[in-house]
């Protein structure tokens, strides 16, 4: 038989994945495949077991299955790709926003996702390098607004799904100031104040399907939006205008697409989270970065 790695988050969303386990296993041996369950755990980083697993040749797995939020995939990923290995990956819905399982079209029933993975039609798409050594699949982003993710506990994740991530971002409006960033492109330099930007694979992150209604994940360019200072009075009509994608031309935003960005604070903030980026969720590196495409170099299930 064919060897699938499930790895799963039980915390991930409502918390109740192991509920579909047997489910998700049940219909995997019906495509073929020997199934091996990897519980994460706040005891080990999640990045280092699948690494561990990954570096034993003679056990490698067909299929590598994530159960989970976009950071369960995020460690997974990184883990993945640092190993060099090409093993596709498959993605279950199970965590609170699952904004890159919303953008490949994943099941919401999960015995529906697992036949659809087990049939294993593979495509290429693009990943992010940042500095060199840490990979995003979905977004990377830095500034005011992009660190709510956490700020959120996960029983308040648990109790109100996405609309954590909006109950948080409004609490956090009158303390937004704007930031001096320097952007370098494998074009031009800009200068901006901005109070939050993204650089995006996908077409949405915190439960915002369409802040990038350009992106492809095949195309070997990331999509950046930077929101510009402007008065907090004007938000919420911008807020609308996020919400239906319809915003790109908008004075208030900053729209980029490159394959490169070198990001840098011009006056870098005294607050520790706004000097970090956040990577699908997860803290990232310390600005400056310098983020690549990385195009078409992973193989992931067709959904």
């Amino acid at each position: 038989m064919k060897k699938l790695l499930l790895v799963y988050n039980p915390a991930s969303g409502s918390g109740i994945f192991h509920e579909s386990l047997d489910d998700c296993v049940e219909v995997f041996q019906q495509h073929g495949y020997f199934v091996n369950v990897l519980r994460t755990s706040l005891e080990y980083d999640t990045a280092v077991k699948v690494g561990e697993l990954l570096s034993k040749a003679a056990e490698l797995p067909d299929l590598i299955v994530v159960a989970g939020g976009d950071g369960t995939l995020n460690r997974v990923i990184n883990a993945l790709m640092k190993s060099g290995n090409d093993i596709p990956v498959g993605i279950l819905s199970a965590g609170t926003a699952n904004d890159f399982a919303r953008f490949l079209g994943s099941p919401a029933n999960i015995r529906d996702a697992c036949h659809a993975i087990g049939k294993c039609e593979i495509t290429k798409i693009d990943v992010g390098l940042i500095n060199g050594e840490q990979y995003f699949i979905n977004v990377c982003a830095a500034g005011m607004f992009s660190n709510m993710s956490h700020h959120v506990d996960q029983e308040m994740k648990n109790s109100f799904g996405k609309l954590a991530y909006y109950m948080k971002g409004i609490e956090q409006i009158p303390s937004f100031a704007p930031l001096h960033f320097r952007i370098t492109t494998s074009s031009e330099v800009i200068e901006e104040e901005l109070y939050f930007f993204y650089i995006l694979n996908s077409g949405g992150t915190g439960g915002f399907d369409k802040l990038a209604p350009l992106a492809s994940l095949d195309d070997g360019l990331f999509d950046f939006i930077g929101f510009r200072a402007f008065p907090m009075l004007e938000f919420p009509a911008l807020f609308m205008k996020v919400l239906s994608g319809d915003y790109i031309d908008d004075r208030r935003i900053l729209f980029l697409r490159d394959s490169k960005f070198h990001i840098e604070y011009i006056n870098p903030p005294d607050d520790k989270f706004l000097l970090r980026a956040d990577t699908d969720g997860e803290l990232g590196p310390q600005l400056p970065i310098e983020v690549q495409n990385k195009h078409k170099a992973l193989s992931i299930v067709k959904l």
